[in-house]
């Protein structure tokens, strides 16, 4: 079972910026959305369908999302990211807007899942990173931006997730949350983090989560 993250937070707040220090050879960015990476990026390259090699891939297609995670580690990739996550709904529901009724609701929810499930089905060494922008649910709380109350019935995203980060900015450095304030859906397993804000560096905590796993 892979190792799915689920990292929030608003635009420019420093998740895309935590991958500076992965290694590209072993890191594999999937883009809802096409846009440069916040850093230098020599090493990261378009992803070759056909040769298997690269860094980068644009894609909202679900099923492809699906196929790509579940099959990167055969190509060494154990760092799977997963950027602007909440796009792959916003832009199939904008395909879809002109269909009346609710299923389409349920199919994307569903289509949702499937790329969670594709997440968890990897080998234990693979984490999965998605990367979501947030809103105020109910109650004020801070949660993973979906496209409304209809798909929210369907699914709760962070429910799917053990860990859950939350991008913080303090005194012009950027840092992640790892323990819920009360009014956000932050959670990490016991005794993984001991400080309540660490380093937006993925690389950093991408090992100690493997290293708590065991794997």
């Amino acid at each position: 079972m892979g190792i799915p993250v689920m990292i929030l937070g608003e635009s420019g707040t420093g998740k895309s910026t935590s991958l500076r220090n992965l290694d590209p050879q072993t890191t594999l960015v999937i883009q809802a959305i096409d846009k440069p990476l916040p850093f230098r990026q020599d090493k990261w390259k378009s992803w070759d369908d056909e040769n298997k090699t690269g860094q980068i891939i644009v894609s909202d297609n679900w099923q492809y999302i699906c196929n790509v995670v579940k099959g990167s580690h055969k190509y060494g990739k154990t760092q799977i990211i997963i950027d602007d996550c909440q796009y792959i709904m916003a832009n199939e529901y904008m395909r879809r807007c002109s269909e009346t009724g609710f299923t389409k609701f349920t199919e994307i929810a569903n289509h949702m899942w499937q790329i969670i499930m594709s997440a968890q089905s990897t080998p234990p060494n693979v984490s999965v990173y998605f990367m979501s922008h947030t809103e105020q649910g109910e109650g004020g709380k801070t949660k993973a931006k979906t496209i409304g109350k209809m798909l929210d019935e369907k699914i709760t995203l962070e429910g799917m997730f053990t860990i859950v980060f939350k991008t913080v900015i303090d005194d012009g450095r950027y840092f992640f949350s790892t323990k819920n304030n009360g009014f956000d859906t932050v959670k990490t397993p016991m005794d993984m983090f001991s400080d309540t804000l660490i380093d937006n560096d993925l690389h950093t905590i991408d090992n100690t989560i493997k290293q708590y796993f065991g794997v």
